[in-house]
């Protein structure tokens, strides 16, 4: 948000020009930055670095004079590497400098990153190159921003492990939610109390699906290819990407849970399909893989997203886009908070739903239980006392002694009175249960 102001206000000041004539902009340039992408190679975890050679062919076919190549893609070790021997097969090494300098940008806070970043990476091992970098960054260092000077292979893999450990993060809360929802412990005292710790942080300790967009997933794919090539095992990270791989699947099935198996014309709304809120980004979003399936399955599905209508849906029968909240879940079986947009954290769910056995499924725990319940609709979330022990009620039904079943069925009949968990006590041991 707001790159088309800031564009608009650098063009009218003559900062900022644009041109499809790349030989003229190569040789009027002193600095010439990478920035195409680097998407993840079908049926390979390997990063498609086909942009970055096609763009270090054409630089090489137009220097004239010394330039610095500044590559910002996020690329493998080595990377460098290859664009400088690509290069230096038409132009002498002295003419040109490859350096790696790594963007650390959040989608729908790129421009407040850029302005204000945590740190400066430069990857280059000469000095008259760093210090022109380090003087090219100076309005941004002087707002606070670390500058770390590296060399260009240290660069590129600064970028990838930040991504790797962040994905690492959420994935890592993610489990310990399935774990709350399994103990009785809500997941955000949890988050809490570790990011206290400032070796912690509370940063991307916040539960919900399986982290998507356009880094982490190519980021961890492409870290672990890495290396494989260098015969290195990567092992946690390879289990972060199994991890997430299954947390869509994963809460997919809970839907059916919720709904009790019965799918079929049920009316399911999903208030957000991108991966994140302020973007309109749906690469690895999670509600790529729900919608297909729960529409496979026969249910009928509304959806908004403040990004408008998404092309993965249009060839999906009974999936519609609708332009509000109020429209979107009109007479639903069923409301799926996927997205934390701003617009989703405070909706009157009584005037807007129709069904007075309407259940909602916040998957980013925007809601206060309670405050949900008490407003008559049933309430799921992430990591906080779901129905784990329905399933196991015949076991431990079975398990106590003839004449104390009572206990636990009379128990269940009163689950509204109790506020967040009850204790049975038979012969056949303690019992612990807790819902949302």
């Amino acid at each position: 948000p707001g790159l088309n102001e800031l564009a608009k206000k650098n063009f009218k000041a003559k900062r900022l020009s644009f041109t499809t004539n790349i030989s003229d902009a190569i040789k009027k340039s002193n600095i010439i930055f990478i920035c195409v992408g680097t998407p993840t190679k079908k049926n390979s975890y390997a990063a498609d670095l086909s942009q970055i050679f096609t763009v270090a062919k054409i630089i090489s076919k137009n220097i004239k004079s010394h330039k610095i190549i500044v590559n910002k893609s996020t690329v493998p070790v080595t990377t460098g590497d290859k664009v400088e021997n690509i290069i230096s097969k038409k132009i002498s090494k002295k003419l040109f400098s490859v350096v790696s300098n790594p963007e650390f940008l959040r989608e729908g806070e790129a421009i407040r990153d850029f302005i204000y970043p945590d740190r400066i990476v430069i990857g280059t091992s000469n000095k008259k190159i760093n210090n022109i970098l380090k003087s090219l960054y100076a309005p941004l260092i002087s707002k606070g921003a670390k500058y770390v000077n590296t060399s260009r292979r240290g660069a590129e893999l600064i970028k990838y492990s930040s991504n790797a450990f962040l994905a690492t993060k959420i994935s890592y809360i993610n489990e310990l939610a399935n774990l709350c929802e399994k103990t009785g412990v809500d997941i955000k005292d949890v988050s809490f109390g570790m990011g206290l710790d400032q070796r912690i942080g509370d940063r991307f300790l916040r539960a919900g699906p399986a982290y998507g967009g356009s880094c982490f997933p190519k980021d961890t794919r492409a870290i672990v290819d890495t290396a494989n090539n260098f015969k290195t095992n990567l092992s946690i990270v390879k289990s972060v990407i199994k991890s997430n791989d299954q947390r869509k699947l994963l809460l997919t099935k809970r839907v059916e849970k919720i709904l009790k198996g019965k799918i079929k014309n049920k009316n399911i709304t999903f208030l957000g399909v991108t991966f994140k809120p302020n973007t309109d980004d749906m690469r690895e979003s999670s509600s790529l893989i729900m919608i297909p399936f729960l529409n496979k399955l026969g249910s009928k599905i509304r959806y908004y997203d403040p990004s408008g209508e998404k092309k993965e849906f249009k060839h999906l029968k009974n999936v519609k886009f609708c332009k509000n909240i109020k429209m979107a879940c009109y007479d639903s079986d069923l409301v799926i908070i996927h997205t934390e947009w701003e617009e989703f954290k405070a909706i009157d769910f009584s005037k807007i739903l129709n069904k007075k056995n309407a259940k909602i499924y916040d998957l980013r725990n925007l809601y206060s239980p309670n405050l949900i319940k008490n407003k008559g609709f049933k309430y799921y979330s992430i990591g906080r006392w779901v129905f784990y022990f329905i399933s196991k009620m015949a076991s431990i039904s079975t398990a106590a002694p003839k004449g104390k079943e009572f206990v636990l069925t009379a128990a269940l009949a009163c689950l509204p009175e109790f506020p967040n968990k009850f204790e049975i006590i038979s012969e056949a041991g303690l019992i612990t249960l807790g819902w949302s």
